[in-house]
């Protein structure tokens, strides 16, 4: 698998960590080390969407490792939901993978500048500052769209979707 999909896996890590770019080959290593503890790679239906999946949660972590910023910006449910994601059988792995894309994809209809706002504070690493200059808006609209994405989050997990 990392003959076929090394170069575009690299390519999509380092993408995301524009600013910590020497951290792409360990974290491409850590996203083949978890394909590889993984026992029933049957019951994979896509493997690379897996592997990107995995590589999302691993660029996630290693966000959460190297940021200042507590991990409570989170809903408590979305990251219980992730824990047990990357420790969980691949069936509940499914079935969660499907829970946030569905979560993603109502949060993208709502606002889309609230999900490009989620996405960059937590994938990227970006500051308010830097996603309100992306966005063209101010710090404090930014600030806005972040708190309306978690809200929304939260609100349909508790709802259960």
């Amino acid at each position: 698998m990392e003959q076929s999909h090394g170069r575009q896996l690299r390519r999509f890590l380092s993408n995301r960590l524009r600013n910590a770019a020497a951290d792409v080959p360990d974290l491409v290593q850590e996203v083949f080390l978890r394909l590889l503890r993984i026992k029933d790679h049957e019951s994979i239906r896509n493997p690379q969407a897996y592997l990107y999946t995995v590589a999302l949660h691993v660029l996630h972590q290693h966000t959460l490792r190297s940021s200042n910023r507590p991990t409570s910006t989170l809903p408590a449910d979305m990251v219980a939901d992730l824990d047990s994601f990357l420790a969980g059988d691949p069936a509940e792995e499914a079935e969660l993978e499907d829970r946030f894309e569905k979560l993603g994809a109502a949060l993208h209809e709502e606002s889309p500048r609230a999900y490009m706002t989620l996405l960059m504070y937590r994938c990227e690493g970006a500051t308010l500052e830097q996603i309100g200059a992306r966005l063209g808006v101010s710090r404090v609209m930014a600030k806005k769209y972040l708190v309306k994405a978690l809200a929304f989050c939260q609100q349909r997990l508790a709802e259960g979707e």
